[in-house]
């Protein structure tokens, strides 16, 4: 016991060669599992009645709507869900509403000129190497592809057909060029308000540091994209987006449509748990306020930019009520920045089993909650926040650590 507990403390369980053996293993299993599930399915839809890439679904039947000159129709439920069944043969598939804003409906409308299964295939063909390549630039050693593509999220993103892998390489993209290139950076931030839960405290970093330039290109690229939508598809498709967000709030949030052990919040945890919308709300609202009063004195501070980068990309995701367990490609950012910056200067006690198990929690979050009750994605996400936090803190010129990763 003694033993175990000094291998857990010290990471010496995760040598490179079991790092490369274990992520290998993963790979290769998903990529059975996905090929097996693809083959078993008939007509797009799947073994449990469900379209293949379930969530695409939506993205395509708005990108359809749109192409015929109603992306207003996208978020009238009724209309999104009848372009949804149409899709597949009138069959009665699940219903996955469309909660974007019309910024997304651009690339919706690309993606549905071409049939439903080369769109998914595209889509995530085209996402996917971005997110790798985002990793490979934070972490440029020899096994980072292999990690990346064997993170768990990975799968639960292909699975969903949905969108976790450019919003990974924006928000990594945007912090690598924070710095040396500060205009692409604003608008890496910019196009990432297509996902305008995940905006609460990037603007607040940026305005602490007085990074003006990155302040102005990233509005500057949302005043430009919201034109060409407000030009291409007329200013009624954002009125009825405007509408639409109280019914998406009301069902898909607070009366947890979407399903709670789906969501990897604190809100969700609390609703869960059997605790009111309004008990929710505070709690969420508390640890937001948390955090951004520790991301705020940690980005004032002379910390090692890794360290502020990746609790910038863990804090995204704990300040909102609504992540996803797909959403969680963006912890793949935090755990490489952190990663990078442990590598360079050493891994301290529990430090490699920490990042390990946020590495693997989202394979886990999911059925933890739903058998358990146990919301083991929001449990990463603050374990990794503290932890960086608190690495921070020890922050020195030539820490003393364990370099028993150095070297993958």
């Amino acid at each position: 016991m003694i033993s175990i507990w000094r291998q857990f403390r010290t990471g010496a369980w995760l040598t490179p060669a079991r790092l490369r053996g274990y992520t290998a293993i993963f790979l290769v299993a998903y990529v059975i599992g996905a090929v097996t599930w693809i083959a078993l399915s008939h007509g797009m839809i799947d073994r449990n009645n469900k379209p293949l890439g379930t969530d695409f679904s939506n993205v395509y039947a708005a990108g359809t709507l749109t192409l015929g000159s109603k992306p207003d129709a996208a978020y009238d439920w009724a209309a999104e869900y009848a372009v949804e069944k149409g899709m597949f043969g009138g069959q009665d598939v699940p219903f996955y509403g469309w909660h974007y804003p019309p910024l997304f409906l651009l690339v919706a409308a690309i993606l549905a000129l071409m049939p439903y299964g080369w769109a998914l295939a595209v889509w995530m063909a085209a996402t996917l190497p971005a997110y790798v390549v985002t990793m490979r630039a934070i972490v440029p050693r020899p096994m980072t592809v292999l990690i990346s593509l064997a993170y768990p999220a990975v799968f639960v993103n292909l699975g969903h057909g949905q969108n976790g892998f450019i919003s990974a390489a924006l928000l990594g993209g945007a912090l690598m060029l924070l710095d040396s290139k500060p205009i692409v950076a604003g608008i890496l931030i910019g196009m990432l308000a297509y996902k305008p839960q995940f905006g609460m405290l990037i603007p607040l970093v940026l305005l602490v540091t007085g990074r003006w330039t990155v302040i102005l290109a990233a509005c500057g690229t949302v005043l430009a994209v919201c034109a060409a939508t407000i030009a291409l598809l007329g200013s009624k498709v954002w009125v009825a987006f405007a509408a639409s967000t109280t019914l998406t709030r009301r069902i898909v949030l607070e009366a947890g449509d979407t399903g709670w052990e789906k969501i990897q919040s604190a809100f969700s945890a609390v609703r869960m748990w059997g605790g009111s919308v309004d008990m929710a709300y505070s709690v969420q609202a508390g640890l937001a306020i948390a955090v951004a009063a520790g991301l705020v004195q940690l980005w004032r501070s002379e910390a090692a930019f890794d360290l502020k980068a990746a609790a910038l990309a863990v804090a995204v995701l704990i300040a909102t009520p609504y992540v996803l367990d797909y959403d969680l490609m963006m912890l793949a950012v935090a755990i490489a920045f952190y990663a990078r910056h442990a590598l360079a200067r050493g891994f301290r006690d529990f430090e490699i089993s920490l990042l390990a198990f946020a590495w693997a929690a989202p394979l886990l979050a999911r059925p933890a909650a739903d058998l358990t009750g146990i919301p083991l994605g929001l449990i990463a996400q603050l374990a990794l926040f503290i932890m960086t936090l608190n690495r921070a803190r020890r922050d020195i010129a030539v820490p003393r650590g364990n370099p028993s990763l150095a070297q993958a």
